[in-house]
């Protein structure tokens, strides 16, 4: 359980990956970047499309079961190299069965949601504890959680749970430009908006839920299970819902809290970004600055709140798709979704 393999992102345009004996190579303009152990690596990520990755290093990584993503410089996935699928076939068999069985469908998923609104809950309480007197919306949109919550517990159709879903969403962002306490000239919420973000907040959000995405899914296909079959998600051609379900535990007590911090701690500023059309981004120094934070954000500590295990939260990913094989195996009565403290 202890096991956590690194994510190697390339952010450098032009930059060469190659193989050199059982390492990667990292190169630009003849000069070497990095070279790093293959077996320290759980997948690499690609940012933009000017990055090389030589035919023998992605047959290595394919036989090695590490998979090489590449994302557009905002973070749209583009593509995936990976090799042969593994894992244990009942377990996916009975996973794909679980998918047209509507009980078990609205079992998972109601823990799911329940986990996510729950957390989204606990950002604004956190905020309140802080700031008691400031704003009586966001008392009302905890008052609007807690009483969401309630309805989702006795929820018995997965589409009136995914409308208990969007509402929770659509309360907990209504006031989400309050949690933003710093560079408020730059930095304002007022909704979420994508595909693509129109302002940076958004352009924050997106971009570390598309990391998040892909952490998750790697952690589900570690032990067997295949990110494209959800229960929360719909299923569409190219889209991993189970990963999407997962990933929605994570969401607000890990991502939002993370892109909070950037903006609040003036780790991240107006500099950072850039406007394209009607599309607000990154630019390349502050990818890098938000993957350091994200991957520090991985190493900070926690205690499993079910496995009563203190861990490092990358890990946490990991456990989650465990635990969700082992229900679907029918080695635990339920699936524990992750509720954070």
């Amino acid at each position: 359980m202890k096991h956590m393999l690194n994510t190697l992102y390339v952010t450098q345009a032009e930059s060469r990956l190659s193989k050199e004996g059982e390492t990667v190579v990292v190169m630009k303009d003849d000069v070497k970047l990095m070279q790093i152990p293959i077996h320290t690596i759980g997948q690499i990520i690609c940012f933009g499309y000017t990055i090389y990755v030589t035919p023998p290093l992605m047959a290595f990584c394919a036989e090695n079961g590490i998979s090489i993503v590449w994302l557009s410089e905002s973070g749209k996935f583009l593509g995936r190299v990976e090799g042969a699928v593994k894992g244990n076939v009942l377990l996916r068999r009975e996973q794909y069965r679980w998918a047209d069985l509507p009980d078990k469908t609205l079992e998972v998923a109601r823990n799911i949601v329940a986990a996510k609104v729950n957390n989204s809950r606990i950002n604004l309480l956190r905020w309140q504890r802080n700031h008691p007197a400031e704003d009586e919306s966001v008392s009302f949109q905890i008052y609007k959680l807690a009483d969401i919550l309630g309805r989702i517990s006795e929820c018995a159709d997965i589409d009136k749970l995914r409308g208990l879903e969007g509402e929770a969403a659509n309360s907990y962002f209504s006031v989400f430009d309050k949690l933003i306490l710093q560079q408020k000239n730059y930095f304002q919420f007022s909704g979420r908006n994508r595909r693509p973000p129109r302002d940076p907040v958004n352009a924050l959000l997106s971009f570390v839920y598309t990391l998040l995405v892909s952490d998750v899914r790697s952690s589900l296909e570690s032990v067997g299970l295949d990110p494209y079959v959800g229960y929360l998600h719909v299923d569409r051609p190219g889209r991993p819902s189970l990963a999407l379900d997962i990933m929605e535990e994570f969401r607000p007590a890990f991502a939002d809290r993370l892109v909070l911090n950037l903006i609040n701690l003036k780790q991240i500023q107006s500099g950072d970004f850039e406007s394209e059309s009607s599309e607000i981004r990154m630019n390349a120094e502050g990818r890098k600055k938000v993957i350091v934070a994200y991957q520090n954000r991985k190493r900070e500590e926690l205690e499993h709140p079910f496995l009563n295990e203190k861990m490092e939260i990358g890990i946490v990913f990991l456990c989650q798709a465990r635990l969700l094989s082992r229900f679907i195996r029918g080695d635990i009565g339920f699936y524990p979704a992750m509720v954070w403290r």
